[in-house]
């Protein structure tokens, strides 16, 4: 017989394509929060930032140790400050919900500067085009 069987690498691609399926939506950093949208272009991909985000409810988290917890003022400052000694040069951003209080975004700003981060950015969703906003899609 001189044909190939293909059968097991499609299992095999299948079984990939569901291990992939599964942890894909546990790539995403910090906590789900609203986004206000603008246009702005988006990160080089090739180191990872430090996001502290800011939930409805004005609750700190970063994404380093446990995403999942809020944190203290003392906290993110000890940990924003161990990841900035070790990588001066890593991103920071500011992953904030659109309904929280400004007072309290310029509060996880200055505890990021505090720990040594030089720049700090925002993180927004982009705007619907003005054909998608007519239609009522996204």
């Amino acid at each position: 017989m001189g044909e190939i069987n293909v059968v097991p690498y499609i299992d095999v691609m299948l079984v990939l394509l569901i291990i992939f399926m599964v942890t894909a939506p546990m790539l995403s950093q910090g906590v789900k929060v609203d986004l206000p949208k603008a246009a702005a272009e988006p990160l080089p991909a090739d180191q990872d930032p430090l996001v502290l985000s800011i939930d409805v409810e004005g609750r700190m988290f970063l994404n380093i140790g446990d995403p999942k917890s809020a944190l203290d003022p003392d906290r993110i400052l000890e940990l924003a400050s161990a990841v900035l000694r070790r990588e001066p040069e890593r991103p920071v951003l500011v992953k904030a919900d659109r309904t929280v209080q400004y007072g309290r975004v310029v509060e996880g700003m200055a505890l990021l500067q505090q720990a040594g981060a030089q720049k700090v950015g925002f993180a927004t969703e982009s705007p619907a085009s003005p054909a998608a906003r007519k239609s009522g899609t996204r």
